[in-house]
């Protein structure tokens, strides 16, 4: 059985039994993971806390990995880096939940993406060190297409409307998937900036609201099985 040393962003954990959770990680070495922590619930004093699997979390692990389709292993782990302000704050924790649930969702390979790793691993080092965090989850979500395979292409920016369908510029406004008026040019918007920019975008409430059923009708469209997170009504009650 393999011993990997690897970064790894926690998606999820579950309760196993009364003491132990099973914990769904990306990690930069191999892709998804999923491992059997035992007694982490329980003992106080094992090297593995419950702390540390909070979802979002990076994680600096060395583990076993089993090449046999059973549940792999943690040896040792610590939080590396450590947040400063996403556990302290209510609207980044919710966007953290929100994200977390979407990433667990959507990324199923067991093979190495250090790219989208990279993505994903520097955009929640961004949220942790800024302040301006409204938008961030509509920019993530964004440009997390990049990775999958269907950002928005931007050519035909001249055209009135957006085909969810297509992920292209239009002016065929009678196609059901087609976006035109306030959700089109709340949509524009965003497209073809990054996180350093974000201060530019304004949304109030209700715009920010339509923006976001606009990207997860996108994922909807482009993703097969793509589910809407549960955690949506806590994010909008929470930026109500």
């Amino acid at each position: 059985m393999p011993v990997v040393a690897t970064k790894a962003i926690v998606f999820s954990s579950i309760k196993y039994g009364d003491t132990s959770l099973i914990v769904k990680c990306f990690t930069e070495q191999e892709g998804l993971k999923t491992y059997m922590v035992r007694g982490v619930l329980k003992s106080k004093k094992g090297k593995l806390k419950a702390a540390y699997f909070q979802p979002l979390t990076l994680l600096q692990l060395t583990a076993n990995h089993n090449t046999r389709g059973t549940l792999n292993s943690i040896k040792e782990a610590r939080v590396f880096p450590m947040y400063e302000t996403i556990h302290t704050s209510i609207v980044k924790q919710t966007i953290v939940l929100f994200i977390s649930e979407i990433l667990s969702n959507i990324i199923q390979e067991e093979e190495q993406n250090e790219i989208l790793y990279n993505y994903i691993e520097t955009s929640l080092i961004w949220l942790d060190t800024h302040s301006s965090t409204a938008n961030f989850h509509l920019l993530f979500l964004l440009n997390l297409s990049r990775f999958l395979g269907f950002y928005p292409d931007t050519s035909n920016e001249e055209s009135f409307g957006f085909s969810l369908l297509e992920g292209s510029f239009t002016n065929k406004s009678y196609d059901k998937s087609v976006i035109t008026g306030d959700n089109f040019l709340l949509f524009k918007r965003l497209l073809g900036i990054n996180f350093d920019a974000i201060d530019i975008i304004s949304f109030n409430k209700k715009e920010r609201q339509k923006v976001l059923q606009v990207i997860i009708r996108y994922f909807e469209l482009h993703l097969e099985g793509f589910k809407k997170p549960k955690s949506l009504d806590v994010l909008e009650s929470v930026f109500s």
